[in-house]
């Protein structure tokens, strides 16, 4: 395959305001520092715990596919 990669991009921002959720509520909901993630939120992390996403899923009542998306810019 040529050229570059494509990216996943982390959507948190748009499930936070669709459920009128702060970045720390959201925090302590799932259980890590509200800087791991505003690293997640950011598109910054490397990699994300399974474990994390459920959490996340569960506390915003969302998918894991309304909060992660793959762009082939």
């Amino acid at each position: 395959m040529a050229g570059s990669a494509g990216e996943i991009v982390v959507d948190i921002d748009v499930m936070l305001a669709r459920r009128k959720m702060a970045v720390g509520e959201l925090a302590e909901r799932v259980g890590i520092t509200p800087a791991n993630l505003a690293v997640l939120k950011n598109g910054r992390a490397r990699a994300v715990r399974f474990t994390t996403l459920a959490a996340l899923c569960e506390a915003l009542d969302c998918q894991p596919g309304d909060l992660l998306r793959y762009s082939a810019d």
